[in-house]
């Protein structure tokens, strides 16, 4: 799937739904509990998220993959858990602060 930011999909697994922040350039299989996301504007079939896919994603948290140069927002959380393909999206580390010394 091409994505841009700003793009919106959903998962057809649990009720997960992103925001992309930043994509990279080419197609991306983006999924959600081991099945590939849809545009939120569409009705999924819903299936059950698969084990090893099930770690869940937060809402208002980041996920990016530097390899996969893309990065994305939870804007509703869920049960299953992020990947490009069958590699997991980890979480994004916070910035660290400055210092107010």
């Amino acid at each position: 799937m091409q994505l841009k930011a700003g793009t919106r999909l959903q998962s057809v697994t649990c009720d997960t739904q992103v925001v992309v922040v930043k994509a990279p350039d080419g197609d991306v299989d983006v999924r959600c509990g081991g099945e590939p996301m849809v545009p939120v504007d569409e009705t999924p079939d819903r299936k059950p998220p698969a084990a090893d896919h099930s770690n869940g994603t937060q809402l208002g948290k980041r996920y990016a993959s530097d390899a996969a140069g893309i990065e994305l927002l939870c804007s509703k959380a869920g049960e299953g858990s992020l990947s490009i393909g069958d590699e997991p999206v980890p979480l994004k580390d916070a910035k660290a602060l400055p210092s107010s010394d």
